[in-house]
């Protein structure tokens, strides 16, 4: 049935009537909030009267609303996938290093299970770190670019940069007093992949740029580390041992330790 339309002051032109109906006022509101999301909020003045000509031409208006909904939807899923594809170049990801397409045929083992409760996020959402160690090739880099590629896909903001790389930022920046502006932007970012970290022994500034960063964000934003050396042995490569130690100790204390064998 139809809902009858209120009359309006002033001789005024009423809005259309809507059907009386409850399956209409679900999707109708879902639609609305659609509508909002994507800023198309003008669409719902005239919503009204596009359905009133729906019904004029004997268009069931459930199968016209559930259309334009499912049009809405893909928008906004297209509009998602678009952000998230910006997000992860951004981040400097690789496109080719997502779970998706992971080589299922590889030669390496890992605990399968480990990897379920990362994909989840739990660790981002709890500002734990994880460390994923294993030798050279066995796909440590992929799979922390791939936890990336999911943490883009859920809003996160994310950067990935190789571990000496980094290092050489921090040494450069402190020519040119940039230093802070830097150390903001690495501990700022929601997930911050550190690839091959502790590949060799770093200098005293170094060891001081990896303290800060390791508790700054410990605590209060994730990390991905990968490294073909044991956390334990990260000790010998800092220049400073207490300031290792304690770097070291934080991290370990609030990180999930992923490994691969192969």
């Amino acid at each position: 049935g139809w809902a009858a339309a209120a009359p309006v002051p002033g001789g005024s032109k009423a809005p259309a009537p809507l059907p009386d109906d409850g399956v209409f006022g679900v999707m109708q509101a879902e639609m609305t909030r659609s509508l909002k999301r994507l800023k198309l909020g003008r669409v719902i003045d005239t919503l009204p009267e596009r359905l009133v000509l729906a019904d004029k031409q004997d268009m069931s208006f459930d199968d016209l609303l559930l259309l334009v909904l499912l049009v809405l939807t893909d928008e906004i899923t297209r509009r998602d996938s678009t952000a998230a594809d910006n997000r992860a170049r951004d981040a400097g990801l690789d496109h080719a290093m997502r779970l998706e397409l992971w080589d299922k045929s590889s030669k390496v083992s890992f605990d399968k299970r480990m990897l379920a409760e990362l994909v989840s996020l739990r660790f981002l959402e709890a500002h734990r770190h994880v460390v994923v160690l294993g030798p050279v090739g066995v796909g440590k880099t992929f799979v922390a670019q791939a936890l990336g590629h999911v943490a883009c896909r859920h809003g996160y903001h994310v950067r990935f940069t190789r571990a000496d790389e980094v290092l050489r930022r921090l040494r450069q920046s402190r020519f040119d007093n940039s230093r802070d502006a830097e150390m903001i932007a690495l501990t700022s970012v929601d997930l911050l992949l550190l690839d091959d970290f502790a590949l060799e022994s770093m200098s005293k500034e170094e060891s001081k740029d990896v303290y800060q960063l390791f508790l700054e964000r410990t605590g209060h934003a994730s990390m991905i580390v990968t490294s073909n050396r044991d956390t334990a042995a990260w000790l010998a490569m800092f220049d400073d041992v207490f300031l290792a130690q304690r770097a070291v100790d934080r991290f370990k204390n609030a990180a999930y330790d992923f490994v691969i064998e192969g």
